[in-house]
């Protein structure tokens, strides 16, 4: 076996070859790709509301998510039973705090501790709560004393979960109607309405300084409602049209949610927050309406959700923002019997409260004539699952045979040099030793390229010697 004899004035050399290359890579790996929390993985998600006496329960909610692969998911409370239902299911859940809890989480800030202690940490980690949604819709709503309050509950949630340690798991959002804006056509002329921007742009610079996104309500349904003598159809479902330009930026839309959402983006830019990012929390279509809501329509429900379904998979962005991927929660799992205002409120559903399918755009409902073939699908899922996972102990076994025949060539490598020197030098390099063997212990390509290179340079080193 090839030993190496180190004197001691090479044995520091080597050291310090090696210290020297570990500072560098520690300095530009870690400061150039900070950990920022994402609540949102894909690019589809679900609307969660529960105004309803007629849907199913929590856990049979759960399964029928799971079944249709729909892993984002936002409710507008924090109701236990839909925590604990949701535990172990991977399914990542925002949590909502209603617009009535503003006023006293922005007065008391040990109020908004004791709330995300309740409902947030107490069911972590089972349950992957991944945001808190601060209110809905309060700017450009009709209570005014909210608008003020907003902020000050933002801040004192956002203190709450950095004090226990949740900054990396929970993000902090408040999603916007388009009450917010000025004007949205163009979209690039759009900008904030005067009353709202004094409100807003200090809510703006804390989202930007925490990381948070823009979320928006986007509902081209609302638009073509509102004016459709000048609003074509096709536009707002996604379907063959002219579209528009906006001739400030020479771009093309075929599409209006592309175009609400880049209104959004030129509101940001206007106001100073070019870089900030734009979820659309809520959009959707209603499948019936009272006798003036002629477009709420099982044909028009399904082709928007079915094209919109499509538009998402493809992962692209905006005209304005190509490379943003559009992220969209769509409005709702379940038709909700007790809300109140037009039909087309309680009729937003992609499926029926009995947890059928209210239409098809490629789901299957939880009491369908394919229930067998649902349950088949989850539990080929399953199986996919547990042989990933078996391929993934082989790797493991592979890497730790690796990790204990580099520990076996350390001691060779120390307990071989200068009797003298033997233990100091082992000791000096324990650290470091143990620091690699963390890394290796790391899917990541790039930190195990370095993590290689660099022991290949110490070896060498010592070869050298």
């Amino acid at each position: 076996m090839l030993v190496f004899i180190l004197s001691p004035r090479r044995m520091r050399k080597s050291l310090r070859f090696f210290l020297r290359f570990h500072f560098l890579f520690l300095f530009f790996f870690t400061t150039l790709a900070p950990k920022v929390v994402q609540a949102f993985t894909g690019t589809y998600g679900i609307n969660y509301g529960r105004i309803a006496n007629n849907i199913p329960s929590p856990d049979e909610v759960a399964t029928l998510l799971r079944a249709a692969k729909i892993k984002n998911v936002r409710i507008y409370d924090a109701d236990h039973s839909v925590l604990q239902a949701f535990s172990g299911t991977g399914l990542e859940i925002v949590v909502g705090l209603p617009n009535g809890y503003l006023k006293d989480m922005s007065a008391n800030e040990s109020r908004a501790m004791s709330w995300v202690k309740e409902n947030v940490q107490s069911f972590l980690p089972g349950t992957k709560i991944v945001g808190i949604a601060v209110g809905n819709e309060v700017l450009g709503g009709d209570d005014y004393e909210l608008w003020g309050a907003l902020l000050g509950a933002v801040r004192n949630v956002y203190n709450s979960i950095k004090k226990l340690h949740l900054t990396d798991i929970v993000q902090i959002t408040t999603a916007h109607s388009q009450a917010v804006f000025d004007k949205s056509y163009p979209p690039s002329s759009c900008i904030f309405r005067d009353n709202v921007a004094q409100y807003m742009k200090p809510l703006l610079d804390f989202f930007s300084q925490i990381g948070s996104p823009f979320c928006l309500n986007a509902y081209p349904f609302l638009a073509y409602m509102g004016d459709p003598e000048n609003i074509d159809i096709n536009y707002a479902l996604f379907l063959s049209t002219q579209g528009i330009d906006d001739s400030n930026t020479n771009l093309h839309y075929d599409n209006m949610l592309d175009a609400q959402i880049d209104a959004a983006y030129a509101a940001l830019e206007d106001a100073g927050f070019r870089k900030m990012e734009v979820i659309v929390t809520e959009t959707g279509w209603a499948s019936q309406g009272d006798d003036n809501e002629a477009a709420a329509t099982v044909d028009n429900a399904r082709t928007y959700n079915y094209n919109l379904r499509k538009r998402l998979a493809k992962k692209k962005g905006t005209p304005l923002r190509p490379k943003n991927v559009v992220k969209v929660y769509i409005f709702a799992i379940f038709n909700e019997n007790l809300k109140p205002g037009p039909t087309s409120e309680r009729n937003f559903g992609l499926f029926k409260p009995d947890g059928g399918i209210a239409y098809d755009i490629g789901y299957h409902g939880l009491k369908s004539s394919s229930a067998d073939s649902l349950q088949k699908n989850f539990m080929r899922s399953i199986w996919k699952k547990i042989r990933r996972r078996a391929a993934l102990n082989i790797i493991t076994q592979r890497r730790t045979h690796f990790i204990n025949c580099y520990q076996f060539h350390i001691w060779q490598t120390a307990s071989h040099t200068s009797s003298h020197h033997a233990f100091l030098f082992f000791d000096r390099m324990i650290f470091l030793h143990l620091y690699i063997i963390k890394c290796l212990r790391h899917h990541t390509s790039t930190s195990k390229f370095f993590i290689f290179f660099s022991m290949n340079l110490f070896i060498l080193s010592l070869k050298r010697q």
